[in-house]
């Protein structure tokens, strides 16, 4: 009798594949209120070095990190009505607080541009408070009405960046380095994710904003994810808020502002687009766990081994976790840390310290091999970018052969339907045909222009329409 996959296969059912991978990779949980989740330490292990590796590159362009209150006053949010037209329906609202019902009732924040740009209008007062540019890690609450773990959760975790600038160009400039060199350069180099970036249309643009950059990936079954994002807002916030300057020449200025934004959402990304039927599969620069030696026997002198294995790669910056667990089954440990999708194991038992060698397996391309023990740290960093690098170009190749190129609106939505992406030149689709899409479960993902670059303006000649269903 065949034995029972540990997890459903992806090509039977992609959705509970999804789900059964989260709980037995022990990513998340549900939480107790509909739509919300618990993540647990080794989900939280990738998002903390998603943090690490997207904060560095935030500091880099100047930018610091503050803390803004999670609830705001219910008025503020009427002050720039396109944004609170667009997050109205999304709104979880505190009326009562200390048993008396509250004078004005407070938002959970769903994001900070109200609260934040309160406080910009008081702390800039002069061109020379100018950037301003602010970060902030939180949690934000959107109620979400059909929820799934770390794609749609109706509370998650992010970062917000909000900034300020004299003039429009700066601000435009700002938003396009973010995008570029903060989100894109992340998710290519660390994520190994091949992401289109473009421009969203009118219809699918931040609340509020005069433009959304966005970068997409396509997941695992062909739908596309959005995973990040950076607006330009224009003057829009800074009238609702006086938030202005006296310039060089004397003259009172609105400000120019941007904001952008990642998420949880990006390890479920990591999931779909780099999973397979045997589990995750984390890319060897994003790894908190690059490597985990196991003990298979419990043998002082396995144990010995092991362990002594374990410092050295530490010693040689390689991120490594010690399995000497010899109570629990070794198969156990083995089929848990392949679902975990730690790049390499190193396997180590009486037989192979006999013969002075461990059995390498690679959960990225998969297969074992038996390599000599004194190789191992030399080996290792050679192997890991080997396989960073094969994850990246599965990820561009999967997209790549399920994009079709396309002249009809038919044509879209057929490939959409069909688990995969069209690109149709935007002077065919316009806005009639993004609406027909929308009858048919597909959007426009973003516009490029014909060499996929990012394009200069919304209605620029020769932009291509990128179409597909989404998450």
């Amino acid at each position: 009798m065949a034995k029972a996959p540990v997890l459903t296969p992806r090509a039977d059912d992609f959705p509970r594949w999804y789900q059964d991978l989260i709980a037995k990779a022990e990513l998340a949980d549900n939480g107790p209120v509909r739509g919300t989740m618990v993540i647990r330490p080794y989900g939280y292990g990738i998002w903390e070095r998603m943090q690490q590796e997207m904060d560095a590159r935030i500091k880099e362009t100047g930018t610091q990190n503050a803390y803004f209150p999670l609830l705001i006053p219910q008025s503020y949010l009427a002050r720039e009505a396109e944004h609170v037209e667009g997050f109205a329906p999304e709104l979880a609202v505190v009326t009562h607080g200390g048993g008396k019902e509250l004078e004005e009732p407070a938002v959970v924040r769903p994001t900070s541009e109200m609260i934040i740009n309160d406080y910009f209008s008081k702390w800039i007062q002069s061109y020379r408070d100018l950037p301003l540019l602010i970060n902030q890690w939180a949690n934000v609450v959107r109620w979400e009405l059909r929820p799934r773990l770390f794609l749609r959760t109706s509370e998650f975790l992010w970062q917000e960046g909000h900034t300020a600038h004299a003039t429009y160009e700066e601000a435009r400039d700002f938003a396009a380095h973010i995008h570029r060199v903060v989100y894109a350069d992340f998710m290519l180099n660390v994520l190994a994710m091949d992401v289109v970036p473009g421009r969203k249309t009118v219809k699918e643009r931040f609340a509020g904003a005069i433009n959304t950059l966005t970068l997409e990936g396509m997941m695992g079954d062909g739908k596309a994810l959005q995973m990040a994002t950076s607006h330009e807002l224009g003057q829009n916030f800074a009238k609702a808020f006086t938030t202005q300057y006296l310039s060089k020449e004397g003259r009172q200025e609105l400000v120019w502002q941007t904001s952008w934004g990642s998420t949880t959402r990006m390890i479920g990304a990591l999931v779909m687009m780099h999973g397979d039927d045997n589990g995750l599969r984390v890319p060897p620069r994003l790894a908190h766990i690059q490597a985990v030696v196991l003990a298979i026997k419990g043998d002082d002198a396995v144990l010995a081994k092991v362990r002594e294995i374990g410092d050295r790669l530490k010693a040689a910056g390689v991120r490594v976790h010690v399995d000497d667990r010899t109570d629990v089954p070794f198969g156990r440990r083995a089929v848990d840390w392949e679902l975990k999708g730690v790049p390499v194991r190193i396997e180590v038992g009486p037989r192979d310290l006999e013969n002075g060698t461990a059995m390498l397996a690679r959960r990225i391309p998969g297969g074992k091999e038996a390599v000599a023990l004194d190789s191992l740290v030399g080996l290792l960093p050679t192997i890991l970018e080997e396989d960073q690098a094969l994850l990246l170009r599965q990820s561009r190749e999967r997209r790549e052969s399920r994009t079709t190129e396309v002249s009809k609106i038919g044509e879209a939505v057929e490939a959409a339907g069909a688990g995969g992406w069209a690109r149709i030149p935007w002077a065919v689709l316009g806005e009639k045909g993004e609406a027909e899409l929308a009858e048919h479960a597909a959007s426009v993902r973003c516009l490029v222009a014909e060499d996929g670059s990012v394009p200069d303006s919304y209605d620029a000649p020769g932009n291509v329409a990128v179409v597909a269903r989404a998450y």
